[in-house]
Formats: C-alpha cells, structure tokens, sequence
C-alpha cells in the first residue's frame, strides 16, 4: 500500500485524538456554592392573624390563668400594639428588648406551634411556645427557663 493513501487516515485520526485530548483537558467549572437550608417548618398563625391592639398580662402558677386573662382585657386601657413586620411577620417584644422585633409563628410538622425570629429554628431558646391561641385570646409561654420565671406566661386578649 501506497504510504501516501495512509496520510489522509492518519491526519483524520490525529485531528479526533486532538479534539478528544481538547475536551478531555476543559476545565469544569466549580459547583455554586449552596445557600445554608432555611428553617423548615410553617407559620401555622399569619401574621393578619395577630396585627392589632391586645390587652397583657401574665401569670406564674397555672391556678391563675383565668384571673389572668380578665386582667389582660382591663389591659386594653393601654394596650399592646402587635403591627406587621417588613417581611411579612409580625412586631413583637423579644425578652428583655427595649425595640420590637420582626417574629413568626414556627411550627415543624404537628408538633407545638412557636413565636420567635424567623431565622432560627422552631422551639429555639428565644422562642415562645404558643399554648393557646383562637383568635380572641393568645397565651405565650417562654421556653428560656431563666426568662419564664422573670416574665411568667404571658396572655395577650383581643382589644375590642
């Protein structure tokens, strides 16, 4: 055979190892870094739900929880303002916050319902665990040890 009819085949050969040798060597780019995973739960309370004018008081031991409550409703004289926060929570006073800040409901799977900051994860230090809550009345109880026992559990009742 003729060494020149192999030159054509072997220039065909040298030009797909090359492509080949091309794709090989491209350098891939690095994944995207991953945004750190959002709380999962739901805010089984929106925020329409509790934007208003309550009455507040709180109790310490549960015998005074309807005492309590009857408190709160005279509380409305100079009520509690909750109003709506910037992304689409609500204003509410953290313990020992002389500013409101912008809180949720949380709630993972059908476990207890709790108020706190958005940005931590249901039944957090700084949360409160809603015990009771229909519309009318909102009873809150802190899950801080050191802050239930200064603050007690607190009533919030519905101003008229």
């Amino acid at each position: 055979m003729n060494p020149f009819h192999r030159l054509p085949r072997l220039a065909v050969l040298g030009v797909l190892a090359a492509l080949t040798a091309a794709c090989a060597s491209t350098t891939t780019q690095a994944p995207a870094p991953v945004a750190p995973a959002a709380p999962q739960y739901t805010s089984p309370i929106t925020a329409q739900q509790l934007v208003g004018k309550w009455g507040l008081a709180a109790y310490h031991r549960p015998e005074d929880a309807t005492r309590t409550e009857a408190q709160a409703r005279q509380g409305c004289r100079q009520p509690y303002v909750i109003n709506a926060g910037p992304s689409g929570g609500f204003m509410m006073y953290l313990a020992d916050q002389s500013e409101p800040s912008e809180v949720v409901s949380k709630q993972v799977g059908t476990g207890p319902t709790y108020i706190g900051p958005a940005d931590e994860p249901a039944g957090a230090q700084s949360d409160r665990e809603v015990v009771r809550f229909d519309g009318q009345v909102l009873v809150l109880k802190w899950l801080d040890p050191e802050v239930a026992g200064r603050y007690g559990t607190m009533v919030y009742v519905r101003c008229p």
